[in-house]
């Protein structure tokens, strides 16, 4: 196991270095001048020099890689570990703008994931084990219908019905979980029951299929024929094996939002790494998209990391050399 934990770590440490190297090329390589870009679009020919000289745009390429990720793998002058670059539209590090926006981002996909997750394994056990009834059909009619519906529409309407007509909720206004967390938890409301209806859908139509052919199995036959009780037959033989595939999903669409769910945080108007990357994307500001970009990255690589850990768990049959 701890030999497999060493070489998982050091291929995420090569994927996470190629992607370095991917985002170092389209930011620093491929613009006529990238300084053009970091600086933004109102910036003078005295400024866009400044810059110029700040992000070393005058030394080799080799050099200007070799102090972008040593930048971000221990800081460099004037930029702290981990250093993702100066936005220099906002006057601050990337970095401590990107902190800034985490707590937001971190509870609204760690929130509605717990929700998504839970909704979607349950509405897909319970359609595979009615197979062809009048329950499946309408169940698997209703995740379609939710799939369908773009995440903005579905903002709206939740809005519309339940904080203008019936006042239930309130507009979402982010608090800090430490400072009120009932308040925290009925202002992330609306956005977990938005987000969490499109993923509950896809984990619901996935969930199903495997829960339907892991129940075909011999050994679920096995574990009937010797006498076990059918909850023990579908949760502790069937549900182990058929989550199989949903942790892996999961682990990347859960680390994909903890970088910013955009389309939700911007109809919110929540204050997360996602309105931040509108923002960014808006005003052109670029070491931000960069440093969204890598951050993206890395949760999605460590995600996977997890998840071929929990693997052992979930499954029996997956060992570990």
């Amino acid at each position: 196991m701890i030999l497999y934990l060493g070489k998982r770590v050091l291929a995420v440490a090569g994927v996470l270095l190629v992607i370095c190297a991917v985002t170092f090329t389209i930011f620093y390589v491929l613009p006529t001048d990238p300084a053009v870009h970091a600086c933004g679009k109102t910036c003078s020919s005295e400024q866009i020099a400044l810059v110029r000289q700040e992000m070393g745009l005058d030394r080799p390429i080799h050099e200007q890689f070799a102090a972008y990720v040593s930048g971000i793998a221990a800081g460099r002058d004037g930029c702290a570990f981990p250093c993702f670059g100066y936005s220099y539209q906002n006057s601050l590090p990337v970095w401590d703008l990107l902190t800034d926006r985490m707590a937001v981002s971190v509870s609204l996909a760690l929130g509605a994931a717990l929700l998504w997750l839970t909704v979607g394994v349950l509405i897909g056990v319970a359609s595979a084990l009615r197979k062809g009834s009048a329950l499946d059909r309408t169940l698997m009619a209703g995740t379609l219908a939710s799939a369908s519906v773009p995440v903005y529409f579905t903002a709206m309407i939740l809005l519309l019905v339940l904080v203008q007509y019936l006042e239930f909720l309130p507009y979402p206004d982010y608090r800090p979980l430490t400072e009120d967390p009932v308040g925290w938890a009925t202002n992330l409301l609306l956005p977990w029951v938005t987000l969490a209806s499109l993923y509950a859908a896809m984990y619901a139509r996935q969930t199903r299929s495997s829960m339907i052919e892991t129940m075909g199995q011999p050994y679920i036959r096995t574990a009937r024929a010797k006498g076990l009780h059918e909850r023990t037959v579908v949760t502790k033989h069937g549900m182990r094996s058929a989550l199989t595939p949903i942790v892996t999903i999961f682990g990347m669409d859960l680390g994909g939002l903890l970088a910013g769910a955009v389309i939700t945080e911007h109809v919110f108007g929540l204050p997360g790494i996602g309105q931040l990357t509108y923002d960014a994307i808006f005003k052109a500001d670029q070491p931000v998209m960069l440093g969204v970009t890598l951050l993206a990255a890395f949760f999605i690589t460590v995600a996977n990391l997890v998840v071929d850990l929990v693997y052992a768990g979930i499954d029996p049959r997956v060992r570990y050399a």
